[in-house]
């Protein structure tokens, strides 16, 4: 892990340069689940007109080598941009959010409204409101104009009316596996497989939320329904012998639909 003091001074590099706003420390790291080699992520909160070059020029200052952060959307429609680089050896993510969207999903997030969009990275999608999950679960470096603190006190606790939302949302499971079915008897793995799990991360999103829980990627999701205090323990061993049974005939996948249908759900 990069020392203390070295990710102050990273900061201190990056809020320098004119907009901006805030620099927090966010994933695994924030949330105290991280390992010991996982990346250390910062996210760096601009305005949306802020000097790339500039700030490619911070972000580059204590790293091993030159980076270059890309204009908006250049790392795809919804995570705007980066730069991944090392700092004494170690992996840094650079990633920049535009506070204008932050603010704009954080509304969104505290009306209960919510959708998942194509992202690279992100096989079910990328959560749109996790711009304000990453907020209210960063750990700030660098927030001169209190932002952070700000909007993070808006999400806290979790918002009821987007719990809500996310476990209304499940009736789509249903259609989804209907499709399924049909799918299954025709003995099409390929469109079972994407249907199943689907599901199941819908589930599991809906668990998250029912538990107060804000997630903002797909990855250890599923396996982390089982950590939640209000949830099926064995969720996630029930999901993995459902997706590792699939098998290419009717019967095995017929099966897989139906198991998939049975898991538990949370209630509102």
């Amino acid at each position: 892990m990069i020392p203390e003091s070295e990710l102050a001074a990273t900061a201190r590099d990056l809020i320098a340069v004119p907009g901006v706003v805030a620099v927090a420390l966010g994933g695994s790291r924030a949330r105290g689940t991280h390992a010991p080699d996982s990346d250390v992520d910062l996210g760096v909160y601009v305005h949306p007109r802020v000097d790339r070059v500039a700030l490619s020029d911070a972000a580059s200052a204590r790293a091993d080598g030159r980076v270059e952060i890309g204009p908006a959307g250049s790392w795809g429609p919804w995570v705007d941009s980066g730069a991944w680089l090392r700092v004494d050896g170690f992996p840094v993510d650079v990633i920049v959010r535009d506070i204008d969207r932050v603010d704009e999903q954080t509304s969104r997030a505290l009306q209960g409204r919510f959708a998942f969009h194509a992202q690279p990275g992100h096989p079910l999608g990328f959560l749109d409101v996790a711009y304000a999950g990453e907020v209210a679960l960063c750990r700030p470096l660098a927030d001169p104009s209190g932002y952070l603190h700000d909007v993070a006190a808006l999400l806290r606790p979790y918002p009821g009316a987007l719990r809500a939302a996310m476990i209304d949302d499940l009736w789509q499971t249903d259609f989804t596996l209907d499709a399924a079915a049909k799918a299954a008897a025709r003995a099409d793995t390929a469109y079972v497989a994407l249907a199943v799990t689907q599901t199941v991360m819908r589930l599991a999103h809906a668990w998250h939320a029912a538990a107060r829980a804000w997630v903002v990627n797909e990855k250890g999701l599923v396996p982390g329904v089982g950590r939640l205090p209000i949830a099926p323990a064995d969720f996630g061993d029930r999901v993995t012998a459902v997706l590792a049974g699939l098998g290419n005939d009717p019967a095995p996948l017929l099966d897989a639909v139906a198991t998939a249908r049975s898991l538990p759900r949370p209630s509102v």
